[in-house]
């Protein structure tokens, strides 16, 4: 699965729109480097996104074949910190 995807489907980012800006800007690090939107995903892989005043970084327990429910999202990933 695409990053933006995973960032919209994850409800890491609320909208893929903001997931490929987000990721264009360099702000998004897939196992410590710079991402672009289409990088694909695979369980294991540690998502770093740089906000403004903090930074999420988490690991990728599962990656969907498409959308899942708002109860499901928390269960794709871990937070690291």
């Amino acid at each position: 699965m695409r990053l933006d995807k995973f960032l919209k489907v994850s409800r890491l980012i609320k909208r893929r729109t903001v997931a490929n800006e987000v990721s264009d800007t360099g702000r998004v690090f897939v196992n410590n480097n710079p991402a672009k939107p289409a990088k694909q995903l695979k369980e294991g892989d540690i998502i770093r996104i740089e906000y403004a005043n903090h930074t999420l970084e988490v690991r990728v327990l599962k990656v969907p074949f498409g959308n899942v429910g708002i109860q499901e999202a928390p269960d794709l990933y871990e937070v690291i910190k």
